[in-house]
């Protein structure tokens, strides 16, 4: 019996075996492979060391020094005197931003904090009907919406920002179609104002919204949708049942263009916001060129790197968690 199992087994490899083949470990890869993969690896880590830790570094060292009237205008961390190495850290460029007795810092933070956020609502709530317009809509006609979301990304970002000053200034094309409808019976004052500067960043950052938004709804399963609605489930019902878990993917990603951005502007703030309007991005540009107080902007820079890793790191969470409910269901 044996016997005949041993033959009939090395029939079947001698005729659909190739003679020469030879099945190596499949963690084993050839040299060449191993080291491509390598590279491959290698460059992201590359371009996140070069772009990303060396200048933390240089700005982190920075903010531990005092102003000094020198060039640059810092005291260096490293002296030597006496042949001995004396290495100096000051903390009190991170103390003054929570004890600055006009609390000058703190409201920036919360304000820059706030304006992102209502900023990243109002691109989900605008651009959400239109990545849904894209992913329904026929191919030929797709392409023409697309168009008309991107293009206004190929003129300059301060050219369209001025366009907004002409628009929203008394004397603009707004206030004039307002006074003509009857709306408002004088002219209403939108430039240097919050609003003005909401409009200006969901105007700026709603393609970074929309694009990943699309990408989530053409994976959608609307099979689901169908169902739902066959079993009576109402719209809205649908829509937060089974239409957004589905997107949550591209809901995360195209929140977190928009989120960590908007924190930092400086452009559309100075532009179009007031005096009021004191974002973290004007803070910086106030200690750096006007103050000259680069140890105190570079701390004022590191916190707020600090405030993004936490949403980035709460983000990670949600989406690993949602791949390990993948992974196990399938």
């Amino acid at each position: 019996m044996t016997t005949g199992l041993s033959s009939n087994l090395s029939f079947i490899r001698r005729a659909f075996l190739p003679k020469r083949l030879v099945v190596a470990p499949a963690h084993l890869g050839t040299p060449r492979s191993s080291w491509r993969s390598a590279a491959i690896i290698l460059v992201p880590y590359l371009w996140m060391i070069l772009f990303f830790l060396v200048p933390f570094a240089i700005i982190f060292k920075i903010s531990l020094s005092v102003t000094a009237i020198a060039i640059p205008p810092y005291s260096p961390l490293v002296t030597f005197e006496e042949g001995a190495m004396r290495i100096i850290l000051h903390l009190e460029n991170y103390t003054y931003i929570f004890t600055d007795p006009d609390g000058t810092y703190i409201r920036s933070y919360l304000k820059s904090l706030q304006v992102a956020a209502f900023s990243t609502f109002f691109c989900l709530l605008i651009g959400y009907p239109i990545a849904w317009a894209l992913a329904t809509a026929k191919p030929a006609l797709r392409n023409v919406l697309f168009m008309l979301v991107i293009m206004p990304s190929w003129t300059s970002f301060v050219v369209r920002i001025y366009a907004w000053m002409t628009l929203m200034k008394k004397d603009g094309l707004i206030n004039d179609v307002l006074m003509a409808l009857g709306i408002v019976s004088e002219p209403v004052q939108i430039l240097q104002t919050d609003v003005a500067v909401y409009i200006g960043i969901v105007y700026c950052y709603l393609p970074y919204m929309v694009l990943p938004l699309f990408s989530a709804l053409m994976k959608v399963d609307y099979s689901l949708i169908e169902a739902a609605s066959d079993l009576g489930c109402r719209p809205i019902k649908t829509f937060f049942n089974t239409l957004i878990p589905q997107t949550k993917s591209g809901i995360i990603a195209g929140s977190m263009l928009v989120f960590i951005p908007a924190i930092g502007e400086y452009v559309i703030p100075e532009l179009l916001g007031g005096k009021s309007s004191i974002l973290i991005g004007r803070i910086l540009w106030q200690e750096f060129f006007n103050n000259r107080d680069w140890p105190l902007a570079c701390a004022v820079a590191i916190l707020m790197l600090i405030i993004l890793v936490i949403p980035i790191v709460f983000f990670y969470k949600i989406e690993r968690k949602e791949q390990e409910k993948i992974n196990a269901r399938n």
